[in-house]
């Protein structure tokens, strides 16, 4: 099962795709977010983003930012 991943900064589109797994530098600790995750809205903190698909996970480094989560969509 997947879920759409959207990573947006004020300029641009920076991720748009699906994975099975995002892991994510919130506030509170770091937190793994999986398809059809109850909603959940936080504040991120500066660290790695990862968004884990099949075969391959990829990295970004946030400086802060909102983490929206929705049972088939995440936003950054």
């Amino acid at each position: 099962m997947v879920m759409r991943v959207d990573v947006v900064s004020l300029e641009a589109s920076i991720f748009t795709g699906e994975a099975e797994m995002v892991f994510a530098p919130a506030e509170g600790g770091e937190v793994g977010i999986a398809p059809r995750h109850a909603p959940f809205l936080t504040r991120l903190k500066p660290g790695e983003l990862r968004i884990q698909m099949p075969g391959e996970t990829l990295s970004f480094f946030v400086s802060g930012g909102i983490l929206e989560v929705q049972p088939h969509q995440v936003t950054v």
